[in-house]
C-alpha cells in the first residue's frame, strides 16, 4: 500500500481561473514545494498554463507530480452544457499531457441550492426529468474521461451544488456505471452536508478512487448553516480549517484506508478566501505533517 500526499491551489484561494485575486501560478508550484509537497492538483482549467511543455517544464522544476484535475462547472444547468464539455475535455487533455490519473467532476454552486448548504431537509430537488438530464451530463464527461483518456473519474459532493447531500450522491452512484464513474470523496465537504464521512466511507471505500482531505469547523458550520450563508463567504469565515482542529475524525479515515489497502494520492484542500490575511504556506505545511503524525506520509 503507497498513500502520497498532495495539495491543490484552492488551499491558495485559487477557485477560477480568471480571478484577479489569483496568485501567480508559479509562486504557488513554489510554495508547494516549500511546503514539503511532491504532488498537486492542476486547479481551475486556464489557470495553470494549458501549453504541456510550459508547465512541464514548471512541474520538473519544482519537482511536483501532477496528480488530477477538477471539473467545477454547472452541470446543473443545461444551458451552460457547452461550457462544461468545453472545460472538460481541456482539463483532460491537460493532465493526458502530465500523466495524472484523477478527473474529479463538480457540480458547481447554484442559486437554487446555495441557501439550503447544509440543509438536506429543505433543499430544493430536481423533478424527475431534470434529474436524468443532469445525471446523463455527468455520465457522458465521465465516461468521455475514462474511455477517451484513460483517466480515473470521480464524483464529488460540494456545498450549494446539486450533488450536496449524501442520498443525492448515493443515487448518482446507482444510476452511472462503476466503470466509469467512481467516488473522489471530500471529507469536509460530507460533514458540511450535515453526513457522517466515516459511515460514507466504510459503506462505499471499494468505489472510492481519491481522497480530497478537508477539516470543517463545527462553530463555524453552525453559524453559516443557521445564518444561510454564501458558501464563499463561508469560507472567509475559515469554516475550512486546518486538519486535526474540526470535526472531520481522520485517524479513523487513516484506519478505513490502510484496513482496505488504499493505494494513490490524497489531497489537502484547505478553501480559503484569498483577499483575506491567511497563511497558505503554514497551514499546507501545518496540514502535511498532522497527516505525518497520526500515519500517513507523503512518501510512504
Amino acid at each position: 500500500m503507497t498513500i502520497r500526499i498532495g495539495n491543490a491551489p484552492c488551499s491558495w484561494g485559487v477557485e477560477f481561473a480568471d480571478d484577479p485575486r489569483n496568485p501567480d501560478w508559479m509562486d504557488v508550484l513554489q510554495d508547494c514545494k516549500d511546503a514539503g509537497y511532491k504532488g498537486i492538483e492542476l486547479g481551475p482549467i486556464g489557470y495553470m498554463p494549458e501549453d504541456p511543455s510550459q508547465l512541464g517544464d514548471a512541474l520538473a522544476k519544482h519537482e511536483l507530480e501532477l496528480i488530477g484535475g477538477v471539473v467545477f462547472r454547472a452541470f446543473h444547468d443545461a444551458g451552460a452544457w457547452d461550457d462544461v464539455k468545453d472545460a472538460s475535455r481541456r482539463t483532460c487533455e491537460a493532465l493526458k499531457a502530465h500523466g495524472a490519473e484523477h478527473l474529479v467532476l463538480i457540480d458547481s454552486i447554484s442559486p437554487r441550492r446555495a441557501p439550503t448548504a447544509g440543509r438536506a431537509a429543505e433543499a430544493e430537488q430536481m423533478d424527475a426529468a431534470e434529474w436524468a438530464a443532469f445525471r446523463d451530463r455527468i455520465a457522458y464527461v465521465a465516461k468521455m474521461g475514462a474511455e477517451e483518456y484513460g483517466l480515473t473519474v470521480g464524483i464529488h459532493a460540494h456545498a450549494g451544488g446539486f450533488m450536496d447531500f449524501e442520498p443525492e450522491l448515493e443515487k448518482l452512484l446507482a444510476e452511472v456505471d462503476e466503470s466509469i464513474l467512481k467516488i473522489c470523496f471530500d471529507t469536509g465537504h460530507h460533514s458540511y452536508a450535515g453526513f457522517d464521512p466515516i459511515a460514507f466511507m466504510n459503506k462505499f471505500i471499494d468505489r472510492i478512487s481519491y481522497m480530497h482531505f478537508k477539516d470543517i469547523d463545527p462553530v463555524v458550520k453552525a453559524n453559516v448553516v443557521k445564518n444561510r450563508t454564501d458558501f464563499y463567504d463561508a469560507c472567509g469565515q475559515h469554516i475550512f480549517c486546518k486538519l486535526g482542529q474540526g470535526d472531520v475524525d481522520f485517524p479513523s479515515v487513516y484506519k478505513i484506508l490502510t484496513e482496505n489497502d488504499f493505494s494513490g494520492w490524497c489531497t489537502v484542500e484547505q478553501d480559503i478566501d484569498p483577499t483575506l490575511e491567511n497563511d497558505p504556506v503554514g497551514d499546507a505545511r501545518f496540514n502535511r505533517e498532522f497527516l505525518a503524525s497520526i500515519g500517513f506520509s507523503e512518501d510512504a
